[in-house]
């Protein structure tokens, strides 16, 4: 599980894991990388005297893609309650701290380490891990945090976008932080941008914009415009018509019987049952359809039809006229 000389390692395939614990271990690392991909070795220096590792680590991977999976999904999460660092081993410690330096303010106690990373990382490259003041008894926050940015523009893009927007429900405040140094000033000043200035970003330190709605960028860091949108249809081209459905096939049961002219036999009807009161199972009558007065509804409904009593009445019956009398007998 030890690695090799730095010089056999393949620096495209290794990460970096800053931030741990002093109860990970070797196996431990490996274990939990191991679900991102194949690993070839992990290495911790540990000190000499102590036997202790000094709070990072050097995983490499079998290829460069799965390096690339590990630092997605296994940077800023918690081992044993602190968040780790997680990114390539080839740019740890290359990009110096400039001085972007912004301080996060009215947090809510919910927000961790990974939400901080997660929402501004999209604005630029971070040095560390987002630092959140806590109690140290406690270990709840204490309500604000400090972002180290690798560059100006990031934390000028992270002041303009998210001062004043909510955050698990609280306005946060965004502001460049105080100098240890000295009292009364603050970060972003002109003779550190200046300064910033002398150590630009390479191409591949770049933001992930996991989370972020940027417009994606090209090979030069630079916005790629959307892709056209598809030209219209010429004068006069008409949409074809959709095919029609499929015919539907009458199942084996059926085909004997003679095809439907819609494709398929009508379902039979259900058998009647015996016993049953038709009268019973017929629909309530309306309101406005009541029976009069001494009438029933079994007296008056109708099993298929409307009530006796909405029906016409039938016309008079034509009686015969009565046959004329004999006539009276001849007189002698």
């Amino acid at each position: 599980m030890a690695a090799g000389p730095i010089a056999e390692r393949n620096q495209d395939a290794t990460i970096y894991v800053g931030g741990l614990d002093e109860k990970v271990s070797d196996n431990l690392l490996w274990e939990l990388f191991v679900q991102a991909g194949p690993i070839v070795s992990v290495h911790m220096p540990k000190d000499r005297i102590t036997g202790l590792h000094q709070g990072y680590g050097f995983v490499e991977f079998l290829g460069e893609e799965d390096a690339d999976y590990a630092i997605k999904v296994m940077n800023m999460i918690k081992l044993y309650g602190k968040p780790v660092r997680v990114n390539k081993a080839s740019a740890h410690q290359k990009n110096l701290d400039v001085g972007a330096n912004i301080f996060i303010g009215n947090l809510d106690p919910e927000v961790d380490e990974k939400l901080l990373y997660d929402t501004f990382s999209a604005f630029g490259v971070i040095l560390q891990t987002p630092k959140i003041m806590r109690d140290p008894e406690t270990g709840n926050s204490k309500g604000f945090a400090f972002v180290n940015f690798a560059s100006f523009e990031a934390s000028d893009a992270a002041i303009d976008a998210m001062n004043g927007q909510y955050l698990c429900n609280r306005a946060i405040s965004i502001s460049y932080a105080f100098k240890k140094d000295s009292k009364g000033e603050r970060h972003g000043s002109a003779a550190e941008r200046l300064l910033a200035a002398q150590n630009p970003l390479s191409i591949g330190d770049r933001p992930h914009q996991l989370f972020a709605d940027a417009p994606p960028v090209d090979s030069d860091g630079n916005p790629s415009a959307a892709p056209p949108p598809p030209p219209p249809p010429p004068p006069g081209f008409m949409t074809p018509m959709p095919p029609p459905p499929p015919r539907m096939v009458p199942p084996p049961s059926f085909q004997g019987m003679g095809a439907s002219p819609f494709g398929m036999m009508p379902p039979p009807p259900p058998p009647l049952m015996r016993g049953v009161n038709m009268m019973a199972m017929a629909p309530p009558m309306p309101p406005n359809m009541a029976p009069p007065p001494g009438l029933t509804p079994t007296m008056g409904q109708l099993p298929f039809g409307r009530p006796a009593w909405e029906m016409p009445p039938a016309p008079p019956r034509m009686m015969a006229p009565p046959p004329p009398p004999p006539p009276p007998p001849p007189s002698q």
